[in-house]
Parts: structure tokens; C-alpha cells; sequence
């Protein structure tokens, strides 16, 4: 039997947006349960991230992959980084 993988998450966020404050919290609980890597980045500190993402935080991503914007539903990330780890 092989190890499963640790699939990586990144937040896309920035301070002062209400939708980033109420996701992250979701991201880091499920993250954490899965064992998967976080990496939580402002856009504001990166300007190919602004003008990518801009309106569209938060944005979580699951391995490079858009997974969410706007909204994270902890059952769809569960449900996706299970899915990541036996990849």
C-alpha cells in the first residue's frame, strides 16, 4: 500500500474582505483534517495575482487548480482534497 499524497491548498485572499475572513477559517479546519500543505497569500503582495484574481476573492486552489471563488464549502473541499490525496 502506497502513502497518500499531501495535496497543496493556497488561499487567494487579501485584508479587509469580509468573504476572505469568513473562508479562511473554513480552508485552514479542512486543510488541517486532510493533512494538506496551506499557503495563504494577498493578492496585494503579488501584482499577477491582482490583476488575475481582482474581484474574484477568495480563491482557493487545490494543487494550481481553481477549486473556489467567492464561497468555500467545507464538504466540497473535503470531498476534493480526499479525491487529491490518492491522485
Amino acid at each position: 500500500m502506497t502513502d497518500a499524497r499531501v495535496p497543496m491548498v493556497t488561499f487567494l485572499g487579501k485584508p479587509g474582505c469580509h468573504l476572505c475572513e469568513q473562508a479562511e477559517p473554513v480552508v485552514r479546519e479542512v486543510t488541517a483534517r486532510h493533512g494538506a500543505a496551506l499557503s495563504v497569500l494577498s493578492i496585494l503582495d503579488d501584482e499577477a495575482l491582482q490583476q488575475q484574481y481582482g474581484e474574484l476573492i477568495p480563491v482557493v486552489l487545490v494543487d494550481g487548480v481553481q477549486h473556489s471563488q467567492w464561497f468555500v464549502e467545507a464538504e466540497r473541499l473535503d470531498v476534493a482534497l480526499a479525491a487529491a490525496a490518492r491522485t
